[in-house]
């Protein structure tokens, strides 16, 4: 009589070799490839449906075929070699104060050479934490640090007061410069802009990637054509096509302007200027992680805050 339970033959091994038989299908193929006794192998799966009351395997022909309930199992199965991973490393963070991972919501308007240079010095200390960094706009770069898919947001908008729960510090002041190509048709035009004026011609606005709430948007005008790109990147280059015209942040525009790609033009309306931030949670149950603490010490550095606005 079979005496052990699910609990008993359900370890993380167990799994395992079952997901080799499925992988090599054979018994006599994971046998080898396990530096198993064939009979040993046939025993311990034996073992398993017993106490699953379930068939794992097709044994109708030779090959070792998964049942139904042999791939649910080898599905939740890895789910749970995942959480045994993710306990393991939860441990190790208690143990080391490393984070596993440790993911950053980078905003459109960064300048991605910066971070780079920062992910640098970052794996220089070798540290245990893996490093994840998502590509935010606007709204988006927020949402991503309170949604829980980031730990730290840098360069995002925030209105007067940090949410609850939320941790900020000024990143610094973003100015932006109305931009036109040369042979657009505004770049002859009489300044000061009026909107009016504007609201005639297609503006380049960058896709906010907030997925829930509302959508924030700069510069634009209500019943102006918008064609929207995805990222910053994307809108330079619309607007030095003349696809377009629109607010850039002038740390971005300099050189363009300097070198008559583009054609800053005066408008009406007070200059756009956006206040951006780094954001992170704070820290309540246990002590900040090792790897955003990293992060945030170099974050107090005035020159990197500059560079990471483009201001070298």
């Amino acid at each position: 009589m079979n005496t052990n339970t699910p609990r008993d033959v359900l370890t993380p091994a167990s799994l395992s070799m079952l997901q080799v038989i499925a992988d090599t299908g054979s018994f006599a193929a994971a046998a080898r490839s396990l530096n198993m006794v064939p009979s040993a192998l046939t025993y311990r799966v034996r073992q398993i449906e017993d106490a699953l009351d379930v068939l794992l395997f097709d044994r109708s022909s030779r090959q070792a075929k998964l049942t139904q309930a042999g791939a649910e199992l080898l599905r939740e199965g890895q789910n749970l070699l995942l959480e045994v991973d993710a306990i393991a490393n939860r441990v190790k963070r208690v143990a080391t104060g490393w984070e596993p991972q440790l993911t950053i919501a980078i905003d459109s308007i960064i300048d991605r050479s910066t971070v780079m240079e920062l992910c640098e010095n970052f794996f220089k200390l070798n540290p245990p934490t893996k490093l994840k960094l998502r590509a935010e706009t606007l709204s988006g770069t927020l949402e991503a640090l309170i949604s829980g898919q980031a730990d730290l947001s840098i360069g995002a908008v925030m209105d007067a007061h940090a949410k609850g729960g939320l941790q900020r510090e000024l990143l610094g002041s973003v100015y932006f410069a109305f931009a036109v190509a040369p042979h657009h048709p505004l770049a002859q035009a009489c300044e000061p802009l009026s909107d009016q004026t504007i609201r005639a011609h297609r503006a380049v606005a960058i896709a906010d990637s907030v997925q829930r709430g509302a959508s924030m948007s700069i510069g634009l005008l209500s019943g102006q054509d918008v064609f929207t790109v995805a990222d910053l990147p994307a809108k330079l280059d619309a607007q030095v096509r003349g696809l377009g015209i629109g607010f850039l942040p002038t740390c971005v525009a300099r050189s363009y302007l300097d070198t008559g790609r583009l054609v800053e033009k005066k408008v009406e309306r007070a200059q756009q200027k956006v206040q951006s931030y780094y954001v992170w949670r704070q820290s309540t149950k246990s002590k900040q992680g090792r790897a955003l603490q990293w992060w945030l010490d170099q974050l107090q550095s005035p020159t990197t805050r500059a560079a990471l606005l483009g201001v070298r």
